[in-house]
C-alpha cells in the first residue's frame, strides 16, 4: 500500500512562493487597495484612511521586499540541499501578479508546481482564498501548469521555532512579570473555516508560550478588523486586550504576531504603531517579537513540505 501511494505521489519542476503583495510607492497605494477590496463596495473615503497607515512608510509595504528575501533564502536552501528547481513568485493583490508569474513560468516550460503560500494557517482568507486564486490565474493561461498548493504548516518546527527564539527575545527586554500577549488577524464569524483558522491560532500560540516561557501567562487576541461595527468579528481585539490587561494591573506585555509570517504593514503599523501608542498612554512597557520572515529554519519549510508530497 506504501509503495503504491509513492507511485501516485506527484513531482514537481518549480516551486511558487505566493504572497498578498503590497504597494511600491506612493503612487500605488490606492490601486492596491482597490484590489484587496474589489467587489466589497468600501467606500473610497475609507480607502483612503486605510492609506494613510502606507503614507506613514512612504506608500511601501515592506511585503514585497520581505517576499524577495524570502525566495532568496529558499533558493540557498535549495541550492545547499541538492534540491534543483527554479523558484517563482506571484502575489495576488500587486505585482508580481500570480497570473502573470503563472504566464512566465509556461513560458519557461514548468508543467507542474508546488505552491507555497505566505500563510501558516486554514481557513478562508488564509488558504481558500489563495486556492482559489490559483485556479483563476490558470483559467486565464491556455495550458497552464498545474499547480498545488502545499499544506498548511502552523505546527511545523520551521514556524514554530523561529517564533519561540523571538519570544524568549521580546520577553528579555521586559520586566520578569511581563505577560505573553498572541496576535492574528481577524476575521469575520460569518467567514467559513472560521473555526479551524482559530483552532490552529490556539494551539500554534500555546505551543510557542510553553516552549518560550513555561508557566507564563498568555492569551490569544485579534488586530486588523475592517468590515463594519455591526458585522461581529474574532475578538477580543489588541487594543481593548490591552486597557483591560492594565486595568488588571499588568505591567509590560511582549506581543507575538503569531498569525503572520513576516513583518508586513498590518504588523509594522497594527502593532508597532497602533498597539505600542495605546500601551504607551496606558504605562504599559510594550515588546513585540519578530516574524520568521526569511530565518533559515522558514525558508527550508517548502523543501520539508515538497520531499513529504513526492
Amino acid at each position: 500500500m506504501t509503495s503504491r501511494a509513492r507511485a501516485t505521489t506527484p513531482s514537481y519542476d518549480a516551486l511558487l512562493l505566493l504572497s498578498f503583495g503590497g504597494p511600491e510607492g506612493p503612487e500605488d497605494v490606492i490601486p492596491f487597495l482597490e484590489n484587496v477590496t474589489r467587489g466589497r463596495n468600501i467606500p473610497r473615503e475609507r480607502l483612503k484612511e486605510v492609506g494613510e497607515h502606507y503614507y506613514l512608510f512612504g506608500g511601501v509595504s515592506p511585503i514585497n521586499q520581505l517576499c524577495r528575501d524570502l525566495k532568496a533564502a529558499i533558493v540557498a536552501d535549495f541550492a545547499a540541499h541538492g534540491v534543483d528547481l527554479p523558484v517563482y513568485w506571484g502575489n495576488r493583490n500587486w505585482t508580481p501578479y500570480l497570473a502573470d508569474t503563472v504566464r512566465q513560468m509556461k513560458a519557461d516550460g514548468i508543467q507542474r508546481a508546488a505552491a507555497f503560500v505566505t500563510s501558516a494557517y486554514s481557513g478562508y482568507s488564509t488558504n481558500d482564498q489563495y486556492l482559489a486564486d490559483i485556479a483563476r490565474a490558470r483559467d486565464e493561461i491556455p495550458d497552464a501548469p498545474e499547480i498545488d498548493k502545499l499544506p498548511v504548516y502552523s505546527d511545523r518546527p520551521g514556524f514554530v521555532e523561529p517564533f519561540v527564539d523571538a519570544t524568549k527575545d521580546a520577553l528579555s527586554r521586559l520586566p520578569e512579570d511581563a505577560r505573553l500577549v498572541f496576535t492574528a488577524h481577524s476575521v469575520p464569524l460569518s467567514q467559513p473555516n472560521r473555526d479551524l483558522y482559530a483552532d490552529e491560532l490556539e494551539t500554534a500560540a500555546r505551543t510557542v508560550a510553553q516552549k518560550a516561557a513555561p508557566g507564563t501567562p498568555w492569551e490569544l487576541v485579534y488586530q486588523s478588523r475592517s468590515g463594519p461595527p455591526t458585522q461581529p468579528w474574532l475578538e477580543p481585539q489588541i487594543t481593548d486586550h490591552l486597557e483591560r490587561l492594565h486595568g488588571e494591573g499588568v505591567r509590560a506585555v511582549a506581543v507575538v504576531p503569531i498569525g503572520f509570517v513576516s513583518d508586513h504593514m498590518e504588523v509594522k503599523y497594527d502593532l508597532d504603531v497602533e498597539a505600542a501608542e495605546r500601551a504607551a498612554e496606558l504605562g504599559v512597557a510594550f515588546a513585540r517579537a519578530a516574524t520568521p520572515g526569511a530565518d533559515p529554519r522558514f525558508a527550508a519549510l517548502p523543501r520539508h513540505l515538497l520531499t513529504e508530497a513526492r
